[in-house]
């Protein structure tokens, strides 16, 4: 893959458009329109796109009057990310193609309590044994990679613009990414806080006709630092704080790794799809809970990644105490309410909680997950949607997590910055 294809803004707003385009694919006129470049520049960089294996022919629409148009599309195989959800009680590792679909996934019980060591070394095999198991599977079945064909020819120079530049050198090669000789990782450092990737540990490398591997996105229960890769004071965890997880995990399997709160890696895996709402609240009930803020079509983590705590709002003075340290807290209520068989009443008491978040923000839309919003979806969506319009408020309510959504939003911890996001 070529680093300054991926880190031009220019390039990285058609590949996203490649992406949201799907198997139809789009014309390089239609390109030029969304985007506002000229089809020269258009040209030029899907040229380029296609002669680093990321983009191909889809066809040929139907002509209005000129010649037919060459259709374009992405090519998923063209790279991976492994998605890695770190649960209080359950990990969950699953391995994506380029356009997020999931190509293999693991589960397995974890108590997040057993030590910091412990743990990480679990991640690391779990995340070994995907890998392992799906290079045997990808090796068996190698990926067709379409060659450059007729626009490799003088559009495949550099842009004259800000897309133009010489190859990013050594540095822009992450360590053990690469599938072959001229397979290059795409530039995570550039666009997003990633530990910087060491040697390959043994097993990891990907083979000389498999797509790299482009890194590890992990998400696990918040308080953290985004941007350090560091959790904070996790609610009843307390040995995670401060611990270098980003740091050990990227020595442990020599790839770059990313790591962020479980709700805002859910509400990224939303954010990117097509036709997502602006501004959106994920709210997530499981083994705790707390939400992802979306707003503008980006995720709202705050300076401290302390954005969306909802589950640690008051909501009664002189309610039960949490292991916050806080008393009457959304989650700990909630959770009572689950455990005593009342998810009536935990809906009414996370309305209570999303119509905060309504009226703070004036969201468009609240968008619902987690396991045990999924073990009675009808009920949640309908006490939340309930409380709402109590109050007068207007925003949609639907139940939007899937089984794997904070997984799969991990794996796009990775995959964003590559399209622009």
């Amino acid at each position: 893959m070529n680093v300054p294809a991926l880190r031009s803004p220019n390039a990285a707003l058609v590949l996203d458009l490649l992406r949201t385009a799907g198997e139809t694919g789009i014309s390089r006129l239609e390109l030029a329109e969304r985007t506002g470049l000229t089809p020269q520049a258009v040209s030029k960089i899907t040229a380029r796109l296609r002669a680093e294996g990321l983009a191909t022919e889809a066809g040929h629409r139907a002509s209005t009057g000129g010649k037919p148009r060459t259709v374009l599309r992405l090519v998923p195989t063209a790279g991976y990310a492994v998605g890695v959800h770190l649960d209080r009680d359950e990990l969950t590792t699953l391995l994506t193609d380029l356009a997020g679909a999931v190509v293999a996934r693991r589960t397995r019980a974890l108590d997040l309590g057993a030590g910091t060591g412990p743990v990480l070394d679990a991640v690391a095999e779990e995340v070994r044994g995907l890998l392992a198991a799906d290079s045997t599977a990808r090796a068996a079945r190698p990926d067709v990679r379409p060659d450059a064909g007729p626009d490799a020819g003088p559009d495949a120079g550099p842009d004259a613009g800000p897309d133009a530049g010489p190859d990013a050198g050594p540095d822009a090669r992450a360590a053990g990414l690469a599938s072959g000789p001229d397979a290059r990782a795409a530039g995570l450092g550039s666009a997003v806080e990633s530990a910087p990737a060491p040697a390959p540990a043994a097993g990891l490398a990907s083979g000389p006709d498999l797509a790299p591997v482009l890194g590890v996105g992990v998400a696990m229960p918040g308080p953290l630092d985004h941007r350090a890769g560091v959790p904070g004071r996790v609610t009843g965890f307390p040995e995670w704080e401060g611990h270098p997880v980003r740091e050990e995990l990227a020595r442990r399997l020599g790839l770059p790794v990313v790591l962020d709160k479980d709700t805002n890696a859910a509400a990224l895996g939303l954010a990117v799809r097509p036709a997502a709402p602006g501004s959106f609240a994920y709210v997530h009930l499981g083994t705790g809970l707390g939400a992802g803020l979306v707003l503008g079509g980006a995720p709202l983590r705050g300076d401290r990644t302390g954005a969306g705590e909802l589950g640690h709002q008051t909501v009664q003075l002189d309610g039960p105490p949490c292991d916050c340290g806080g008393r009457g807290c959304l989650e700990v209520l909630c959770l009572a309410a689950v455990a005593r068989g009342d998810d009536a009443g935990a809906a009414r008491i996370l309305g209570a909680g999303a119509a905060n978040v309504v009226r703070l923000l004036d969201i468009d839309e609240v968008l619902l997950g987690g396991r045990l919003v999924l073990a009675a979806p009808e009920v949640f969506a309908g006490g939340v949607r309930e409380v709402l319009a109590g109050l007068g408020l207007t925003a949609p309510v639907r139940v939007a997590g899937e089984r794997d959504g904070v997984a799969e939003g991990a794996a796009w911890l990775v995959l964003a910055p590559i399209f622009g996001a």
